[in-house]
């Protein structure tokens, strides 16, 4: 799968309503058939800051993202939003889905 972690830092005034301005962005991304996860987290010690953590099957189906309409509008408007370009991860990992962490096994 292609996993990506994006970093992405809103202007202040638009940090409470940044679920709401990507809300569309989001939707249709999670709609694409090779969509494995596409999930928004916020930073407990960055206020501005979001991380969005997502998943594609394979290759295939992340050039389809990347040529999506939704993510043609996404390039146009969210950047408007942003104090910075955001920061990301991008890596092929041979599995499709997440793995338990061992370390903090929760007994059964």
């Amino acid at each position: 799968m292609i996993f990506i972690t994006a970093k992405f830092r809103v202007k202040p005034e638009h940090a409470e309503q940044w679920p709401a301005i990507s809300r569309a962005f989001t939707e249709a991304t999670r709609a694409e058939p090779g969509c494995l996860w596409f999930d928004w987290y916020r930073s407990l010690d960055e206020p501005t800051e979001y991380a969005l953590v997502e998943a594609f099957r394979d290759g295939d189906a992340g050039a389809a993202h990347v040529g999506s309409e939704h993510f043609a509008e996404a390039r146009r408007t969210l950047p408007g939003y942003l104090v910075a370009t955001p920061k990301i991860v991008n890596a092929t990992i041979p599995q499709d889905d997440w793995s338990l962490l061992g370390e903090l096994a929760v007994p059964e």
